[in-house]
């Protein structure tokens, strides 16, 4: 049995284009729209203070820098509902958001807010962020 070359080559390729290794939308994750869950741990008795830099500052100054708010929360279980604030960003892209994020580092505005209400100890205690992008069934795009 002899085997043609055009056949396995075009074989593979189909292979590797099923699973998406040559796909556009592949290729076009890096471009697609993104989610940003962060959890934040403020540190002890700290929680309002956190909230209130929220409502107040850091909202406004994510939307300055492109990051549009989705939602906020505070969980309901009693071991997280005094320390903890759950939030949702989006951005236009990953590298958006990497740019997005930079500029807001910078902008002298959140320096001195941060500042501000640091002024007393840390108010945050730890973060956890986690970068999404939507399901192809997903009701949220």
């Amino acid at each position: 049995m002899t085997l043609d070359i055009r056949k396995i080559v075009l074989c593979c390729f189909a292979v590797l284009m099923s699973s998406g290794v040559f796909s556009t939308s592949a290729l076009a994750q890096n471009n697609e729209k993104v989610f940003e869950l962060r959890t934040y741990t403020a540190t002890a008795g700290n929680l309002d203070k956190l909230l209130t830099r929220f409502r107040d500052h850091t909202m406004r100054i994510f939307e300055k820098h492109g990051m549009t708010n989705i939602a906020y929360w505070v969980p309901t279980d009693e071991s997280e509902s005094g320390n903890t604030l759950v939030y949702i960003l989006s951005h236009e892209s990953r590298e958006q958001a990497d740019r997005s994020w930079q500029a807001f580092s910078q902008d002298p505005e959140w320096q001195k807010v941060n500042e501000e209400s640091n002024a007393n100890g840390a108010i945050l205690e730890s973060v956890v962020r986690k970068y999404m992008t939507t399901t192809d069934f997903s009701p949220m795009k």
